[in-house]
């Protein structure tokens, strides 16, 4: 993805359509929603020409839609398409009505996220509003291992994506934040082992999540977790909620994977 930064000029054209389709795309963020031509070219680092082209064709299109004070936008068309993710809102479907009864029982927040390469997307969340804050934005991507839902998606990653993971740089949010290789992955050890991962602190100072896997027939497919404010209950005592909602997701993923052709 593009950084906020932007790109140091506009280099030399050797890509793909899609190549050029997808970083001018990637220009947008949630903190650059609307943006001129000239703003797209600068963070996308594609030449004018181009990027006026390419504008051109995915508003017809409706993938971009562009304002009467000619900035362009992300266009219905394009969630429509993104709508048919099926770790998405497919998962969603599933995921929804056991979230929301994971709310009513904790009054917490309630998050999904799947694995998305090398880091993680929260896929959908329920916030109270006397819940802690948390840093979550549905279609938001985070790295994995400060977070509750993180740890369990890295615990259950491949090999390759755990040592790619624990070789790169850690970033520190708290002081509490686990940056040493060797001792996250005895964290991840212990995840597998007990079926459960709590970030207790790491990504701000006055929250605590709890977090287990969801799983289809076959592999872990997401991570559900609770989100407390730090010192309000143990986080040992959410446990057998989330486990329970999981389990009711993971039992519906099952039986949909299952189900004949048409159902």
């Amino acid at each position: 993805m593009v950084s906020d930064a932007g790109r140091a000029g506009e280099r030399p054209e050797k890509e793909t359509v899609v190549g050029k389709l997808v970083d001018l795309l990637a220009a947008f963020s949630p903190r650059r929603q609307e943006l001129t031509l000239s703003e797209m070219a600068r963070f996308s680092g594609l030449a004018t020409t181009t990027v006026h082209r390419l504008a051109g064709e995915l508003t017809e299109r409706g993938l971009l839609e562009r304002g009467a004070d000619r900035r362009y936008r992300i266009g219905l068309a394009l969630f429509e398409i993104a709508a048919l993710a099926p770790r998405g809102p497919g998962l969603r479907e599933v995921a929804l009505p056991f979230m929301e009864d994971l709310y009513e029982v904790t009054r917490e927040n309630v998050q999904l996220a799947v694995r998305a390469g090398d880091e993680m997307v929260f896929v959908e969340r329920i916030a109270g509003r006397s819940s802690v804050g948390v840093r979550t934005r549905i279609g938001g991507r985070f790295p994995m291992p400060p977070t509750g839902v993180g740890l369990v998606l890295l615990a259950h990653a491949p090999a390759d994506v755990q040592q790619r993971v624990l070789e790169a740089p850690l970033t520190r949010y708290t002081p509490y934040t686990l940056t040493d290789p060797e001792s996250l992955r005895n964290t991840l050890a212990e995840v597998r082992r007990t079926g459960v991962a709590i970030s207790d602190r790491q990504v701000t100072s006055d929250a605590v999540s709890v977090a287990v896997p969801v799983h289809d027939d076959h592999d872990v497919v997401a991570a559900l977790s609770v989100v407390q404010r730090f010192g309000d209950a143990r986080p040992s005592s959410l446990t057998p909620a989330v486990r329970a909602a999981a389990l009711g997701m993971s039992r519906s993923l099952a039986a949909a994977g299952s189900a004949p052709a048409g159902r």
